[in-house]
């Protein structure tokens, strides 16, 4: 795997691009945190659009493909049944819901995206025409479906929990670095802060070539921000109307004011990263008149 210093040139997702120099590109995972109820859904979605973050995501699973049926078997109370399968089944939108989530983020003009899990997935979320595709932490290594997500042509947002550097070295391989974002995160629900190793943002922006996200599932706000100094350009972080509903991604979740505070606190920090070049700003000529004793050499 060779590596590139630098970030490359900028990814476009609908009509923003994602890189350095531009706003960080903010995603309101809602997941499976919809508990399988559309109405439940749109009130996400709107949590999102309040919020001001720039797209909101799904995630997609054939069942049957995903999980075995020794999986699906399993003993596993559940507002659906009493199995993991009638859980799975539960939790997973079909072609009508997803007419109406895509119906209604048009009017709220909010876009969307899916995390899809295998190629019919795929397939079925390629109808609604997405700015681009997610590829889950636990896909990484699914070499059939990054190729088969390349082939819609669209950008990719790949995410790196549970997974080594060889195993990204290879993934990358695979996708290809041509409109590709990778999401650093670390796969438990929730994170501890001790875990999260942030630095590994500046690992990869310096490996890859590629712009480098954060997919947060701590349940602070901090830890997001700090990302977001060190260059992370795209951010990704759970949603829920209220953490301690019943859903297994509840708890790694951030309620509406939590969303809210993470975009306005992201705003700010963008606001206040300047250029890196030292200067005198306008504001501060009269104070140095006022304060300072003795003057520059000249």
């Amino acid at each position: 795997m060779s590596t590139n210093v630098g970030t490359g040139v900028p990814v476009q997702i609908g009509n923003k691009l994602v890189g350095d120099g531009h706003p960080s590109y903010i995603i309101a995972e809602i997941g499976i945190n919809h508990n399988g109820d559309i109405d439940l859904a749109r009130r996400l979605i709107s949590v999102a659009v309040a919020a001001g973050c720039d797209a909101v995501k799904f995630q997609k699973r054939t069942v049957e493909i995903v999980y075995t049926a020794e999986e699906l078997a399993k003993p596993r109370e559940n507002p659906f049944g009493t199995t993991n399968g009638d859980l799975k089944r539960g939790l997973e939108f079909g072609h009508d819901e997803y007419r109406l989530i895509d119906r209604y983020c048009r009017e709220v003009k909010m876009p969307w995206l899916a995390s899809c899990w295998d190629e019919p997935s795929v397939d079925f979320i390629d109808q609604f025409n997405p700015p681009c595709y997610k590829i889950a932490s636990a896909s990484l290594t699914d070499d059939k479906l990054l190729r088969h997500t390349r082939t819609k042509g669209r950008p990719v947002v790949l995410s790196t929990g549970m997974s080594t550097i060889e195993e990204i070295d290879h993934a990358v391989d695979v996708l290809g670095k041509k409109d590709l974002i990778l999401l650093h995160a670390c796969s438990v629900y929730p994170a501890h802060y001790p875990e999260l190793n942030l630095k590994a943002i500046t690992t990869l922006r310096e490996r890859y070539g590629v712009p480098v996200g954060y997919s947060g599932h701590e349940t602070g706000l901090p830890s997001t921000i700090a990302a977001v100094a060190l260059g992370a350009c795209c951010i990704e972080r759970h949603v829920t109307l209220d953490r301690a509903m019943w859903g297994s991604d509840q708890a790694a979740s951030l309620e509406p004011n939590g969303i809210s505070r993470i975009v306005s606190y992201i705003r700010i920090v963008e606001q206040s990263m300047g250029d890196g070049v030292k200067r005198v700003v306008e504001r501060e000529h009269p104070i140095i008149q006022k304060l300072r004793r003795v003057p520059a050499a000249s």
